[in-house]
């Protein structure tokens, strides 16, 4: 039983000891300096390339929506033609 426990306490001090040698950086700073950056770009766009093709992709199903939209309540203000 204490063998046990000594071997549990070994494999838990050898996981918190070697996960506070490999600390990950903050780079929350330099992030932030980033976006905030006065350089004429907006905010959401500020991300790189995926960040534009994201903007761009809703922007197209939007006005895509928003025609298709129209189209069918154009539709259904038109009566239909009886034969």
């Amino acid at each position: 039983m204490w063998r046990k426990l000594l071997s549990l306490r070994q494999i838990s001090q050898r996981t918190i000891s070697t996960a506070s040698r490999r600390q990950i950086e903050n780079r929350i700073a330099e992030k932030q300096k980033f976006f905030q950056e006065e350089n004429g770009i907006p905010v959401h766009l500020k991300g790189g390339v995926m960040d534009v093709l994201l903007y761009r992709a809703t922007m197209a199903i939007s006005v895509f929506g928003t025609a298709y939209v129209v189209y069918q309540l154009l539709v259904a203000s038109m009566p239909k033609k009886q034969k």
